[in-house]
């Protein structure tokens, strides 16, 4: 089962994005349910985002990439 790695929806207003600053684990890696994956900044602020489930870290965008809040970020096979 795949499951889906979104950037939060943490502030709102129109065109609200955000970056995703550091990845913690890299494509292919294995990771574990809660691990701490990757770092994202809005309206500077930092948020930890962790692995919802077990298994291969799929990543949909690269370090320092403006994202929309609510993108698909990364998958978890």
């Amino acid at each position: 089962m795949t499951h889906e790695v979104r950037f939060p929806v943490v502030s709102t207003g129109p065109g609200a994005t955000g970056i995703v600053a550091t990845w913690f684990s890299r494509d292919g890696e294995r990771v574990t349910q809660g691990q701490v994956i990757a770092e994202l900044a809005v309206d500077k602020v930092s948020y930890d985002v962790e692995a919802p489930a077990a298994g291969t870290l799929r990543t949909v965008v690269e370090e320092e990439a403006q994202v929309a809040q609510g993108d698909l970020i990364a998958t978890i096979e």
